[in-house]
């Protein structure tokens, strides 16, 4: 790290989208826009595709121009290691849920973790997806000095799926 000392990002900064290399555009629309629900934007033939969530230009770009046919980087390397994707609400996670649970989609693992709760699992191509929703600010657990103080505890599904129940979704 070098030791010149900028100032922080500004404050309105956000992640705008995020482009993955995949093997097969039919396979990952299947995922992303079949059982997650992303809308697609824009396709270009076999070679790439544009989805987002509420009309969007794209939150997830997906493309084979370097990896048309082929398989997950080995174990021990570096890359991405996974996309989060932002509910807005716990029902709305719990939906997430539900449609993965109908399509047979197993959970990597599911985690409270205090500020968030999160659903952790593998799209076709074997890249890392999380899926997650906020507490509000003001409930997010802290230490007495003001910082935080995230854990990592096992996140109850089926209580999650009763949030899903219980907002009509």
């Amino acid at each position: 790290m070098s030791d010149t000392a900028f100032g922080p990002i500004a404050s309105g900064t956000r992640i705008g989208h995020v482009h993955l290399k995949v093997a097969d555009i039919d396979r990952a629309l299947a995922f992303y826009v079949g059982v997650l629900g992303f809308e697609l934007m824009q396709k270009y033939g076999d070679q790439a595709a544009f989805i987002a969530a509420g009309g969007y230009h794209h939150h997830i770009g997906l493309n084979t121009w370097e990896s048309k046919g082929g398989s997950p980087p080995p174990p021990g390397t570096t890359g991405l290691f996974h996309t989060a994707v932002l509910y807005p609400t716990r029902a709305a996670l719990a939906d997430a849920l539900q449609r993965l649970i109908v399509a047979d989609i197993p959970l990597d693992g599911a985690s409270d973790h205090g500020v968030s709760q999160a659903l952790y699992l593998r799209d076709p191509d074997q890249n890392g997806v999380e899926l997650y929703w906020d507490r509000p600010e003001n409930e997010w657990p802290r230490n007495p000095d003001g910082s935080l103080a995230m854990f990592t505890r096992r996140l109850d599904l089926e209580d999650l799926l009763r949030a899903r129940e219980a907002s009509g979704f």
